[in-house]
């Protein structure tokens, strides 16, 4: 029997104001003379008084994100396209020494996907699934300015190419430095707040009902589920300190489980329905009564708590077509369900099931 050897992000900076310790992180990987960084930033944050503080050199290259839509394989080639036009006009196409992620998941996981492209030939679409990049990355950061989605942590950058949401998979994938400042999540609306904060809940619950799981994940998991209850049913001071240690633990968790049955729906959610990650993952949990019922009781306390509304019969109007891709979409997804159901999760993985759980949304 051989076990997992997954990468962990080997260097991370935690606390408030650490955020302006990037500069210094980033001091250390310009060598040479000519050498610049790329800032993938989430365009909220554009003409903000973050902007104001990113340490931009005059030879770095900031992108202000559109993550209005989830992350698409199209865009992470085209902005991979941008940065290496400007290698070509300003570096004799060297590539950056650093590229800096910063903002939620989406942002992350393009600054992740970019850091790939930029050392891989070919389009991102052809590296999703599970260790298929054969090149390490350039060099990259992460810096949340939302928690939940745990893609500090993790080693996928999620995307939708053009026939699947999936993500590339890889020990290529891992931040090499991550800062996680706390101060960074004051602002946040409250539905975003909940809806990404959720994402982390879920991978939790999920995770410690699985199969897959194990003492290792086990530990993260229920110390995050643990931050996660603190945060979203109590009053807690410390709650930004809180739910950014529970992503960045539930990311943990899940490197050596698996997310479950939720997750899978969400996908088809996601990818055929445009719904975003977080919401989209609220939605599939709320009719998961019968996998996950202890935590769907919780969740929708916490929904009751923070006045949370989940948009009701989004599926009454799909077309039979839609519903179908959906169908096929969650059900490609086999660890996730292998981590519900066993080794034989085909058996009980049916189209009839998938299509009563899309139409209870």
């Amino acid at each position: 029997m051989k076990f997992r050897n997954f990468k962990t992000v080997p260097k991370m900076i935690f606390g408030r104001g650490s955020f302006d310790q990037l500069d210094d992180v980033l001091s250390t990987e310009r060598q040479k003379v000519g050498d610049f960084v790329v800032f993938l930033v989430d365009a909220i944050h554009q003409n903000k008084p973050l902007a104001e503080r990113i340490p931009a050199s005059t030879r770095d290259m900031v992108i202000w994100l559109d993550v209005t839509d989830e992350p698409k394989t199209t865009y992470v080639d085209a902005l991979t396209v941008q940065v290496q036009a400007y290698c070509a006009e300003h570096n004799n196409g060297r590539n950056p020494v650093s590229v800096v992620g910063l903002g939620g998941g989406s942002s992350l996981d393009l600054a992740k996907a970019v850091a790939l492209m930029l050392t891989n030939p070919g389009g991102s679409a052809s590296y999703q699934g599970w260790d298929l990049i054969k090149h390490p990355a350039v060099h990259h950061v992460g810096i949340p300015t939302i928690s939940g989605t745990g893609a500090e942590a993790s080693r996928t950058t999620v995307l939708t190419g053009p026939d699947k949401k999936l993500g590339m998979n890889s020990d290529h994938t891992v931040f090499d430095q991550i800062i996680m400042d706390p101060d960074l999540l004051q602002g946040v609306p409250t539905d975003q707040w909940f809806y990404t904060g959720m994402d982390c809940y879920i991978h939790n619950i999920e995770a410690l009902n699985g199969t897959y799981i194990n003492e290792f994940a086990r530990a993260f998991g229920e110390k995050s589920l643990d931050l996660c209850n603190q945060v979203f049913l109590e009053d807690h001071p410390d709650s930004d300190e809180k739910l950014m240690m529970a992503s960045y633990m539930g990311g943990q968790s899940i490197a050596y489980s698996q997310v479950g049955a939720c997750h899978a729906l969400s996908y088809g959610l996601s990818y055929v329905m445009g719904y975003h990650h977080g919401i989209g993952n609220c939605i599939a949990f709320d009719v998961l009564d019968d996998f996950y019922p202890e935590g769907v009781k919780v969740f929708r306390q916490m929904m009751n708590k923070h006045n949370i509304v989940l948009p009701k019969g989004i599926t009454k109007d799909l077309s039979e077509a839609d519903m179908q891709k959906m169908i096929r979409t969650a059900s490609g997804l086999a660890p996730l369900w292998e981590n519900v159901y066993g080794a034989n999760w085909q058996e009980k993985v049916t189209p009839e099931l998938l299509r009563s759980l899309y139409e209870k949304m």
